[in-house]
Formats: C-alpha cells, structure tokens, sequence
C-alpha cells in the first residue's frame, strides 16, 4: 500500500504541538474561589465556553478568553474579578512544546514542509513556535484568516495562502472538536490524531490514523 507524500503536513499548534496550560492557569487563578471538588467542572465550562466564543464572527483572542472565564463565572457562581481574563491570556506566549513535539518535528522537517494553523494572535504565537526549535514554512493564525477553528474559513485561507487543496496535506491535531471534524467535513482525506488525552479518540468514524504523540509521526509519512 503506497505511503501519502503530502505537499504539507499541517498542524494545529496549542494543545497538539504546543502544551496548552489553559486549564493550568485557570486552576491556579482561581483557586482561592472555586473549591477543589468543583474545580474540574469549572474548567470543563470554561472549556466549553472557548468554543462557543470562536464561533461567531472574529474578535481578539484576548475576547475569547476574557468573555469565556467571565460567562463561566457567571454560570458556576464565582466571582470574577477585573483583570481575570488578562492574567490567562497574557501566559499564552510563555507555554512551551510537549516533550515529543521538536524531536518529532525535526525527523519529518527535513522531507516535508511544516505548516502551523493557529487560533492564535500574530504577537502571541512566534514566541510558542521558537520555543519549539523546528523551522516551520508558515504558520497562519485565525487573527490573519479573520475566522477561528473550527470554522471552515480558517482552513479555506491555509488552502489560498498555500495555493493547494484538501487532498494535497496531511493535517495533524490532537483536537477532534476544533480541527479533525471540520478537517473532514472539507475533503482532507489524510489526517493523523495525536491522542494527548484531552478529547477521545476520533479514528473510527473521521478516517484519522491515530498515534501516541508526534514521534509517531514519521511512520505515517514513511519516514
């Protein structure tokens, strides 16, 4: 069975290549006003409340964040207090790579062009990407597509910029919900999920190959 060569192998960034401490700061946040027991829940609401925000029109990301952890304390009944959401969005560009990701990275980058597709700002994110070490060809932010993931606009401006199509990359996340749903509904045949634990797994129905962390990722190109 031939081996895909991508003209790209395309990647979520934050939470698959990059270890995303949303949940982390929050936890340490609020600590002080959200009891243990309860703590998980108000992270899984804040989670939730992420989503629900990229989903209209493009704002900041800055607003993501901000009217999410407002709207979740709000909901779960925890005082918010000015400045809450400023203090999470302000260590997004201080998170570094998951200890796989550059070994990972640097065994494909030598054969293949990487491609970072971001809901990221364009000053956050080239502090995360250095922090990686791999050289990437581009890496494209829903701040420059005007659309975040999984909005199917964000991945229609990679296509544009990149001047190919669907069946040209292999798109790589570790996020069904954000990315590998939409991935699918669009026609990109070749997908990889990177189970890192935080959604289950999507392979059986959404066509991914599934591997541990992005050591594994060579194997799939035929590397």
């Amino acid at each position: 069975m031939a081996i895909f060569k991508p003209k790209y192998i395309t990647f979520d960034v934050q939470g698959t290549l990059i270890y995303f401490e949303m949940a982390n700061a929050a936890r340490k946040l609020y600590a002080d006003r959200v009891a243990a027991g309860e703590m998980d829940a108000f992270i899984s609401v804040f989670s939730a409340y992420r989503l629900d925000e990229v989903l209209g029109a493009w704002k900041p990301y800055f607003n993501v964040v901000d009217n999410a952890i407002r709207r979740t304390c709000k909901r779960c009944g925890v005082a918010y207090r000015e400045g809450d959401g400023k203090t999470i969005y302000d260590q997004v560009p201080t998170w570094g790579p998951h200890p796989d990701t550059t070994a990972g990275l640097a065994k494909v980058a030598k054969e293949f062009p990487l491609v970072g597709l971001t809901n990221s700002m364009n000053v956050q994110i080239p502090h995360n990407i250095a922090r990686i070490g791999v050289p990437f060809h581009a890496v494209y932010t829903a701040e420059q597509a005007q659309a975040y993931k999984p909005q199917m606009k964000a991945f229609e401006y990679m296509f544009d910029q990149l001047g190919c199509g669907p069946l040209d990359i292999l798109h790589v996340s570790s996020s069904p919900r954000y990315d590998l749903m939409t991935a699918h509904d669009m026609g990109i045949k070749n997908k990889v999920f990177v189970a890192r634990g935080h959604e289950p797994s999507p392979a059986a129905y959404y066509g991914c190959t599934e591997i541990r962390d992005i050591g594994g990722l060579a194997a799939v190109v035929g590397l």
